[in-house]
């Protein structure tokens, strides 16, 4: 639907692509959301996704601990869409 080739499409796993963090810790814990949500959007999740978007919540800077109990509570809500706030408040338990 991209109508995007598969030379295209190929080289995308051979470039590097530079990638800064968002500043602020807001930005970066909404764009490891983000990434959550497009894991799950298949209903499946896989040993690997599990260690890569662990491995990208700590490339972006985030409490390890809080990115598993994230990644744990989206068990719990249909079709693992774990609420904003609710992700706000595991991030804000592991700061106090």
């Amino acid at each position: 639907s991209l109508q995007v080739g598969k030379k295209e499409f190929d080289q995308l796993f051979h470039a590097y692509i530079e990638f800064t963090p968002p500043a602020s810790e807001f930005d970066r814990i909404l764009q490891f959301h983000r990434l959550v949500l497009l894991m799950n959007i298949d209903q499946e999740t896989s040993q690997s996704e599990l260690e890569f978007i662990k491995d990208i919540g700590i490339r972006l800077g985030l409490n390890p601990m809080a990115t598993n109990q994230v990644l744990k509570a989206m068990n719990a809500y249909p079709d693992r869409v774990i609420p904003p706030e609710k992700l706000i408040e595991i991030f804000k338990r592991q700061y106090n």
